[in-house]
């Protein structure tokens, strides 16, 4: 593992994707267990702070000091989670529902806790965060069917960002500004975990290319060829590259010169990783051939394997030492919250 890859598994993360995806509790006054998908609920009004289930007594799996927990926002939850990787053989399922509904009814608390305190512009941020949400879809429709998939309105995601954002200001205000990290942690931190620090070889490389895939005709194939190699003598007798790639290479890197930036190995294909590495800074390859095409490459730049410095990982290692004291406190927050909240377990 790459010191840029440390990622906490923390309570927060937990809950803030919940309340993203479904699974954080939020209460919905629309939602009722033979709702069809495609309900249209009316948007929340400018300051309010939440839906309100409803709650018949029937489809109601737990109240947290007095707010319900649906039955749909259980199988929701369960879904969501079950879609991310999660396996539950069938002997724990009943286990497996009751730690979602502990998911649930601790992000309830968290939401509580936080909905007392300012939040400017919520309503903004909330319509921005749903915009970022609808943005990670390749379409409306992908959007639409991915709602309907956990039994959800545009609405209720927006309210939901909502919850989101609230939980979001209670870590940022209320617990995070007490979580320090001192300048041993992190050094121990560094000294205990080397493999986390080492740096693989990189290479940093412009390419051009003359597109022919698979399903080009072996006529196309070799005009594309003639191209490659008549641009690739041109590059050799000094012709620059950048402008080279600009007018002829069918690569969306072609706006930026050719340039594809940094990898390191087992990063492209194999005939395209080889040819890269073999090269040195300021040196153009002959014309590699590729599932994509013809590839005239340059490589720019180049990084020795090399263990990464504490200066240099010492902010990330800080922000993931925090973010682990944040879990705790969080953690310790919700416990605390438990013991004081009247929750109502009416899951059968």
């Amino acid at each position: 593992m790459h010191y840029h890859r440390l990622a906490p598994n923390s309570l927060l993360a937990l809950c803030l994707v919940a309340a993203l995806s479904g699974c954080a509790g939020m209460n919905t006054s629309t939602e009722k267990s033979a709702a069809p998908t495609a309900a249209v609920t009316p948007t929340p009004p400018a300051g309010a702070s939440e839906i309100a289930p409803v709650d018949n007594g029937r489809d109601v799996v737990a109240r947290v000091n007095g707010s319900a927990i649906t039955r749909n926002e259980l199988e929701r939850s369960k879904k969501i989670l079950l879609a991310g990787g999660v396996q539950v053989a069938p002997y724990m399922q009943k286990e497996f529902e009751k730690q979602a509904l502990d998911q649930l009814i601790s992000a309830e608390l968290l939401y509580q806790g936080g909905k007392g305190l300012e939040v400017k512009d919520l309503d903004k941020q909330a319509d921005a965060k749903l915009a970022q949400i609808k943005s990670g879809f390749k379409d409306p429709k992908a959007f639409e069917k991915e709602l309907e998939n956990i039994k959800m309105t545009e609405s209720m995601l927006r309210e939901y960002s909502r919850r989101d954002l609230v939980i979001a200001n209670f870590v940022s205000t209320k617990v995070a500004p007490d979580v320090k990290v001192s300048e041993e942690e992190i050094k121990k931190f560094y000294d205990d975990n080397p493999d986390k620090f080492l740096q693989q070889e990189q290479v940093r490389v412009s390419h051009i290319l003359i597109g022919a895939d698979a399903k080009a005709t072996p006529e196309e194939k070799k005009k594309a060829r003639e191209k490659a190699d008549e641009l690739q003598k041109k590059i050799a007798a000094g012709a620059d590259f950048a402008a080279a790639a600009k007018d002829n290479s069918t690569c969306p890197s072609s706006n930026a010169g050719g340039d594809l930036g940094y990898f390191g190995k087992g990063k492209m294909v194999p005939a395209f990783e080889q040819a890269a590495f073999a090269l040195q800074p300021g040196e153009v390859s002959g014309v590699v051939e590729t599932e994509y095409g013809y590839h005239i490459i340059k490589q720019t730049d180049r990084i020795k394997a090399d263990k990464v410095s504490l200066s240099v990982a010492k902010e990330k290692i800080e922000g993931y030492l925090k973010a682990q004291k944040i879990n705790q406190a969080m953690a310790q927050y919700v416990g605390k919250a438990r013991q004081d909240a009247k929750i109502d377990f009416l899951l059968k």
